[in-house]
């Protein structure tokens, strides 16, 4: 199970360490395109990147919806990408799933139990992994019970993502928590990685998170990556250029072969 999750996309030297790379949201075909072209050449085989975009606020940018898949499957099969995207509700999936590779739960739906029976009977049928995200104020026994309405439903090819929880704190969007990385590793054979993005909502805190998060037993990272974040159309202040992420990628690698050969 772990190793056919770990599968979708290698990238880092010894091929244990998945890097999922993309913008918050699909905003065009020009944005996406330049996006993967880059995370194509970083090396890296999977691309994300939000068609449908559950906000806060009613009046922020909502997504392209399905033009967005359409945009994410062109820039798969230009690159050669593999391609992940969040399904937000039950009527979606079957349309996510013609389109894109990984299935994304969010946050927002952790405990949306309807939302999970369904994605699980979706994807028991096509086969395809669904990368399952903390909710932002769930414990990691409420976090791992709910995962097994995915695998019920007979896929048992399920990632988990750890997202960053809300505290007290107002330094960082979220609070990171890397212990749940080798907690929910011994408690449960679903891979774990780590987005270090929502984790912390500041783009100059992506790198040694995602060090960090390596060095704590992550099978991987999600990290958002767009060619102009100061005019993303969502989360700017959390994204990073396509060379900060090419630099992210270099030292990933240095670490793990450090972390190997010591």
């Amino acid at each position: 199970m772990v190793e056919e999750a770990r599968a979708i996309g290698a990238v880092t030297r010894d091929g244990d360490i998945t890097l999922i790379a993309g913008p918050c949201s699909v905003e065009s075909r020009e944005q996406i395109m330049e996006v993967a072209a880059a995370v194509a050449e970083a090396g890296i085989r999977v691309l994300r990147g939000g068609a449908y975009k559950p906000r806060t606020s009613p009046y922020s940018f909502q997504g392209l919806e399905e033009e967005g898949l359409k945009l994410l499957a062109e820039a798969s099969e230009r690159y050669g990408l593999l391609t992940i995207t969040e399904v937000v509700e039950a009527a979606h999936a079957e349309t996510v799933d013609g389109y894109i590779d990984i299935l994304q739960i969010g946050t927002r739906n952790m405990a949306n139990f309807a939302l999970l029976k369904k994605i699980g009977e979706v994807t028991a049928e096509s086969g395809k992994p669904v990368l399952f995200k903390r909710g932002m104020a769930a414990t990691i026994e409420e976090w791992l019970l709910a995962s097994e309405y995915l695998t019920m439903g007979g896929n048992p090819n399920v990632i988990l993502c750890e997202r960053g929880i809300r505290t007290f704190e107002t330094c960082t969007r979220n609070t990171l928590d890397l212990s749940v990385v080798p907690a929910a590793k011994a408690a449960s054979p679903l891979p774990v990685i780590v987005d270090p993005s929502h984790g912390t909502g500041r783009a100059d805190l992506i790198l040694p998170m995602s060090l960090a998060a390596v060095a704590a037993g992550a099978d991987g990272l999600l990290v958002e990556v767009h060619p102009d974040p100061a005019h993303a159309k969502s989360d700017r202040q959390q994204q990073i250029k396509p060379e900060a992420f090419s630099d992210l990628v270099r030292a990933v690698g240095d670490l793990v072969l450090h972390l190997r050969t010591r």
